[in-house]
Protein backbone atom coordinates (compact mmCIF):
# COMPACT_ATOMS: atom_id res chain seq x y z
CA UNK A 1 0.00 0.00 0.00
CA UNK A 2 1.33 3.44 -0.92
CA UNK A 3 2.05 5.52 2.17
CA UNK A 4 3.75 8.72 3.17
CA UNK A 5 6.14 8.96 6.08
CA UNK A 6 8.40 11.44 7.80
CA UNK A 7 12.16 11.14 8.00
CA UNK A 8 14.28 13.59 9.95
CA UNK A 9 17.99 13.67 9.21
CA UNK A 10 19.03 14.89 12.62
CA UNK A 11 21.63 17.57 13.37
CA UNK A 12 24.42 14.97 13.60
CA UNK A 13 23.65 13.79 10.06
CA UNK A 14 23.79 17.37 8.78
CA UNK A 15 26.99 18.16 10.69
CA UNK A 16 28.67 14.97 9.51
CA UNK A 17 27.84 15.80 5.87
CA UNK A 18 25.72 12.66 5.43
CA UNK A 19 22.49 14.18 4.07
CA UNK A 20 23.12 13.15 0.46
CA UNK A 21 24.24 9.64 1.37
CA UNK A 22 21.20 9.14 3.62
CA UNK A 23 18.70 10.46 1.05
CA UNK A 24 20.31 8.26 -1.58
CA UNK A 25 19.46 5.13 0.41
CA UNK A 26 15.74 5.93 0.40
CA UNK A 27 15.75 6.87 -3.27
CA UNK A 28 17.71 3.77 -4.25
CA UNK A 29 15.02 1.67 -2.61
CA UNK A 30 12.41 3.36 -4.83
CA UNK A 31 10.86 5.81 -2.38
CA UNK A 32 9.86 9.21 -3.74
CA UNK A 33 10.74 12.50 -2.05
CA UNK A 34 7.53 14.55 -1.93
CA UNK A 35 8.71 17.15 0.60
CA UNK A 36 12.13 18.36 1.67
CA UNK A 37 13.37 21.21 3.85
CA UNK A 38 16.36 22.29 5.90
CA UNK A 39 15.20 23.73 9.21
CA UNK A 40 16.68 24.88 12.49
CA UNK A 41 13.95 23.57 14.79
CA UNK A 42 12.37 25.79 17.42
CA UNK A 43 11.93 24.26 20.88
CA UNK A 44 8.10 24.31 20.74
CA UNK A 45 8.07 22.20 17.55
CA UNK A 46 10.64 19.81 19.02
CA UNK A 47 8.52 19.38 22.16
CA UNK A 48 5.38 18.74 20.10
CA UNK A 49 7.25 16.22 17.94
CA UNK A 50 8.51 14.30 20.99
CA UNK A 51 5.34 14.83 23.09
CA UNK A 52 4.81 11.07 23.43
CA UNK A 53 8.06 10.96 25.46
CA UNK A 54 7.29 14.01 27.63
CA UNK A 55 7.17 12.02 30.89
CA UNK A 56 10.32 10.01 30.19
CA UNK A 57 13.69 10.96 31.68
CA UNK A 58 15.32 11.32 28.25
CA UNK A 59 12.75 13.85 26.91
CA UNK A 60 14.89 16.91 27.70
CA UNK A 61 17.91 15.40 25.99
CA UNK A 62 15.91 14.56 22.87
CA UNK A 63 14.63 18.11 22.61
CA UNK A 64 18.03 19.68 23.35
CA UNK A 65 19.67 17.56 20.65
CA UNK A 66 17.09 18.16 17.92
CA UNK A 67 17.29 21.95 18.40
CA UNK A 68 21.11 21.96 18.54
CA UNK A 69 21.55 22.56 14.80
CA UNK A 70 19.77 22.40 11.49
CA UNK A 71 18.12 19.18 10.38
CA UNK A 72 16.56 17.99 7.15
CA UNK A 73 12.87 17.06 7.20
CA UNK A 74 11.83 14.69 4.44
CA UNK A 75 8.40 13.48 3.35
CA UNK A 76 8.73 10.19 1.52
CA UNK A 77 6.12 8.25 -0.43
CA UNK A 78 6.04 4.67 -1.61
CA UNK A 79 4.81 1.16 -1.04
CA UNK A 80 4.88 0.37 2.68
CA UNK A 81 6.98 3.53 3.18
CA UNK A 82 6.78 3.43 6.99
CA UNK A 83 8.11 -0.11 7.35
CA UNK A 84 10.60 0.28 4.51
CA UNK A 85 12.12 3.43 6.03
CA UNK A 86 12.40 1.86 9.45
CA UNK A 87 14.17 -1.13 7.91
CA UNK A 88 16.56 1.16 5.99
CA UNK A 89 17.31 3.08 9.20
CA UNK A 90 18.02 0.03 11.34
CA UNK A 91 17.52 -0.46 15.06
CA UNK A 92 17.32 2.66 17.24
CA UNK A 93 20.42 1.57 19.15
CA UNK A 94 23.21 1.61 16.56
CA UNK A 95 25.08 -1.27 18.21
CA UNK A 96 21.98 -3.40 17.56
CA UNK A 97 21.47 -2.17 13.97
CA UNK A 98 22.33 -4.56 11.18
CA UNK A 99 25.16 -3.79 8.78
CA UNK A 100 23.75 -2.27 5.62
CA UNK A 101 21.35 -0.01 7.52
CA UNK A 102 21.95 3.70 8.04
CA UNK A 103 22.53 3.31 11.76
CA UNK A 104 24.42 0.03 11.39
CA UNK A 105 26.85 1.59 8.94
CA UNK A 106 27.11 5.20 10.10
CA UNK A 107 26.13 5.62 13.78
CA UNK A 108 27.68 4.62 17.10
CA UNK A 109 25.52 6.21 19.79
CA UNK A 110 21.79 6.05 20.47
CA UNK A 111 21.57 9.73 21.35
CA UNK A 112 23.10 10.61 17.97
CA UNK A 113 21.64 7.99 15.68
CA UNK A 114 21.33 10.21 12.58
CA UNK A 115 17.69 9.70 11.61
CA UNK A 116 14.13 9.62 12.86
CA UNK A 117 11.35 7.73 11.08
CA UNK A 118 7.64 7.60 11.85
CA UNK A 119 6.71 4.34 13.57
CA UNK A 120 3.24 3.85 12.05
CA UNK A 121 1.01 5.24 9.31
CA UNK A 122 -1.01 7.12 11.94
CA UNK A 123 2.09 8.64 13.50
CA UNK A 124 3.40 9.53 10.03
CA UNK A 125 0.23 11.44 9.25
CA UNK A 126 0.42 13.52 12.43
CA UNK A 127 4.18 14.06 12.16
CA UNK A 128 3.96 15.14 8.53
CA UNK A 129 1.34 17.71 9.55
CA UNK A 130 3.73 19.08 12.20
CA UNK A 131 6.64 19.48 9.81
CA UNK A 132 4.99 20.26 6.46
CA UNK A 133 2.09 22.41 5.33
CA UNK A 134 -0.06 21.26 2.40
CA UNK A 135 1.89 23.59 0.11
CA UNK A 136 5.13 21.79 1.03
CA UNK A 137 4.02 18.32 -0.15
CA UNK A 138 4.17 17.67 -3.88
CA UNK A 139 2.36 15.03 -5.89
CA UNK A 140 4.02 14.04 -9.13
CA UNK A 141 4.61 11.00 -11.26
CA UNK A 142 7.92 9.40 -12.15
CA UNK A 143 8.64 7.13 -15.08
CA UNK A 144 10.27 4.64 -12.70
CA UNK A 145 7.15 4.23 -10.56
CA UNK A 146 5.88 1.32 -12.62
CA UNK A 147 9.21 -0.44 -12.03
CA UNK A 148 9.34 0.01 -8.25
CA UNK A 149 5.73 -0.81 -7.44
CA UNK A 150 4.23 2.65 -7.32
CA UNK A 151 1.67 4.03 -9.67
CA UNK A 152 2.47 7.13 -11.74
CA UNK A 153 0.33 10.19 -10.95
Amino acid sequence: MTERTLILIKPDGVQRLLVGRILERYEQRGLKIVGLKLIHVQRDLAERHYAVHRDKPFFGGLVDFIVSGPLVAVALEGLNAVAVCRAINGATRPHEAAPGTIRGDLALETAQNLVHASDSAETAESELTLWFGPEDIHTYGRDIDRWVGGSPD
